[in-house]
């Protein structure tokens, strides 16, 4: 039996990603390991992987706030983590098909809430953070580099400061420790 939601604000972190390319598999591995742990009642953890079309229809059933964790090449060494606030525009790149489920970038995804929130008027969240990690390799194969797995432990520890400092919707702290970028 499901339980309804918790009244007021919420927050979906969804991690993102594919465990069979590599550091890839970041986003649902730190996914699986916050999951883990004990979170405000308003957070709900979801391990997306590459459906990124479940994400959208998911997040029409209101979410304040979204927190996708995914690897991210930004140029750092690997094993960096970023904060990046998502500043919407939300167009997905020309060459990606809008109803791939398995290569969704998350700009594509946050397109289709849009189009489905037009069309039901539902409201995407009115904030969205990207916790991402710079990844040393997405080749073909299973498990995170050690730069990637090593930076785990951190992203969660991160995600639960973000979560932990500023309600929904609010201006969250950035993060200030070392190898953080915002």
């Amino acid at each position: 039996m499901n339980q309804p939601p918790p009244a007021g604000p919420r927050t979906l972190v969804a991690g993102i990603g594919n465990i069979f390319l590599g550091d890839d598999g970041f986003g649902v591995e730190t996914a699986r390991r916050l999951a883990e742990r004990r979170l405000p009642e308003h957070v709900e953890v979801v391990d997306i992987g590459v459906r990124g079309v479940h994400l959208a229809y998911q997040l029409l059933d209101g979410y304040d706030t979204l927190v996708l964790v995914d690897a991210t090449a930004r140029g750092e060494a690997p094993g960096t983590l970023y904060v990046i606030e998502h500043d919407g525009g939300g167009s997905p790149p020309p060459d990606t098909p809008v109803l791939d489920g398995h290569r969704m970038t998350p700009d594509a995804v946050l397109a289709l809430l849009d189009t489905l929130c037009a069309g039901t008027g539902g409201e995407p969240p009115h904030r969205v953070l990207v916790v991402g990690c710079e990844p040393a390799s997405v080749d073909e194969g299973i498990g995170l580099s050690a730069p990637v797995s090593d930076a785990v432990p951190e992203a969660v520890r991160l995600i639960e400061e973000l979560l932990h400092h500023g309600e929904p919707g609010e201006s969250a702290p950035r993060a200030t420790a070392r190898g953080i970028s915002t």
